[in-house]
């Protein structure tokens, strides 16, 4: 079992004091977990003992005083659509398992092989939709469904969208990715992500249970101005799926992801493929949770899993108090 350090503070000026939180392997079960206990993880067990009963959420008293579970699932999805749904579906069944409130999902989460193989572009209540859907009902938790392709109004391009289903299988936020990976790098990498995929326009913030999660996807990750609209918009979580470059991956995931989570005083949940894809591509991987401090305080390791951590809202509030660096911007 491998582990990664989940940091807390009691304010910014104090030294960092480590636990250990596990990257939950597929026969975990609600006990002992590194050196934290997912059963005594009392917040996000009351919610789910909530939901379980039909209870509303808004029964829990005071649901987020304790900190909100959240899980990246690493995936290596291939050509095999039926095997890749089957693979992300077992991952989501160990973060509820762990305790999860909310899962992330890695970009096409559902196929990435052969473009001739690729399965049609669908609406966002196809088949795609439904089977995220169904998931994230039968496990009560939040389920951001990573992305596919949907159908847009060009028949020869589609959208690269994130769907994020509610606890009852019910959409509740649509995410069209606005920054299209068009590059060129002579020797190593050419790809134009416009040749078959449809620019988004709209930043998208979700509510998830008084939370404000900002949405994007891979390349987006590049591009600052999009992170601080989010922030700007409410956001204090955000999230990336992405099936990161190696190559790239190996210089520039980590301080990109550190970067937004710093500038923008909010937690990041990064959720990437892993490992070779057909044909000739390879994903970074190293899926990770970042605080707003940029500390990494839950990162994979270099394979399929699931990795947790507790998001510290109150600890959020506190560093945007202490160093009010959003509200003191100058330029909008």
């Amino acid at each position: 079992m491998s582990y990664a350090p989940l940091v807390v503070s009691s304010s910014l000026g104090l030294p960092m004091v480590p636990l250990c939180l596990a990257v939950v392997p597929a026969a975990a079960r609600l006990a002992d977990v590194g050196c934290v206990r997912v059963a005594d993880r009392s917040a996000a067990c009351r919610r789910r003992v909530a939901v379980s009963r039909g209870l509303p959420v808004a029964a829990v008293a005071d649901p987020y005083a304790g900190p909100m579970r959240v899980a990246a699932c690493q995936l290596n999805s291939r050509g095999d659509r039926a095997a890749n749904l089957a693979a992300a579906r077992d991952l989501l069944s160990q973060a509820a398992d762990a305790g999860a409130d909310v899962a992330v999902l890695p970009e096409y989460v559902d196929y990435l092989g052969p473009v001739a193989h690729a399965p049609k572009p669908e609406p966002v209540d196809g088949e795609f939709a439904a089977f995220f859907a169904d998931a994230a009902r039968e496990l009560r938790m939040w389920v951001l469904a990573g992305s596919f392709h949907e159908v847009s109004p060009d028949p020869a391009r589609s959208y690269n969208t994130s769907l994020l289903f509610d606890r009852r299988g019910m959409l509740a936020a649509v995410y069209r990715k606005i920054h299209l990976y068009d590059v060129d790098i002579p020797g190593r990498v050419s790809f134009q992500e416009s040749r078959t995929v449809v620019a988004g326009a709209d930043p998208t913030v979700a509510d998830i249970e008084g939370v404000r999660f900002g949405l994007s996807i891979c390349y987006d990750l590049r591009f600052p101005e999009l992170y601080r609209r989010l922030a700007v918009d409410g956001a204090s979580v955000l999230v990336v799926p992405a099936a990161f470059m190696t190559h790239t991956g190996r210089d520039h995931w980590e301080v990109l992801l550190r970067a937004r989570a710093i500038e923008n005083q909010c937690y990041v949940i990064a959720a990437g493929q892993i490992g070779d894809h057909e044909p000739g591509r390879s994903c970074y991987g190293r899926s990770m949770i970042v605080d707003p401090w940029g500390t990494i305080i839950a990162q994979a390791p270099d394979e399929v899993g699931v990795t947790v951590a507790d998001l510290d809202l109150a600890r959020l509030a506190r560093i945007r108090a202490e160093l009010p660096s959003l509200a003191n911007r100058r330029l909008v």
